[in-house]
């Protein structure tokens, strides 16, 4: 009997495929809970690139990887162009070094961008105390004074940055 009728034997896959786990798009959406449209989109952009059996996207280990680093990249902030930018680095050098330096400049860049951000959250949070002390004190003012209505709203459509 030839091994081509045998049921329990398979023709040997390719060198490419047996070099590792290989997984589908839902798999790996799945896994890292993303759409399948996610992942397509990350192939557009030229951030992985399944191989093909057939119409069918096959991911490797590679792919896996690199969907991992898209998603720490994009946890950091990073832009896909800074993802893809370090990516390239790696595939024109083959060496991390090059990476490693860029991708430390790209996180003293993004930390530096963070603490501005922070000053500025607490410079808004300190206004928004003073804001709500002065709306507090007004409506304080309003409701002691004779006459005036018990009910909110008695301030004659004077409101904070408008004069009473």
């Amino acid at each position: 009997m030839s091994a081509v009728n045998t049921p329990l034997r398979r023709a040997k896959p390719p060198a490419a495929e047996r070099t590792g786990p290989t997984y589908t798009i839902s798999e790996l959406a799945q896994e890292f809970a993303l759409t399948t449209r996610a992942i397509r989109f990350y192939e557009d952009e030229g951030l992985i690139s399944p191989r093909r059996r057939g119409l069918a996207r096959v991911y490797g280990e590679r792919e896996r990887t690199r969907i991992k680093l898209i998603l720490r990249g994009k946890r950091l902030g990073l832009a896909l162009a800074e993802i893809r930018e370090l990516f390239d680095i790696y595939a024109a050098t083959g060496n991390e070094r090059p990476q490693l330096i860029k991708f430390l400049q790209m996180l003293a860049d993004r930390r530096a961008m963070l603490h501005q951000q922070r000053e500025d959250i607490d410079a808004v949070l300190a206004e928004i105390v003073v804001l709500e002390r002065d709306c507090r004190r007004r409506l304080k003012q309003e409701s002691a004074a004779p006459g005036a209505p018990a009910a909110a709203g008695g301030n004659g459509g004077a409101g904070p940055g408008r004069p009473s």
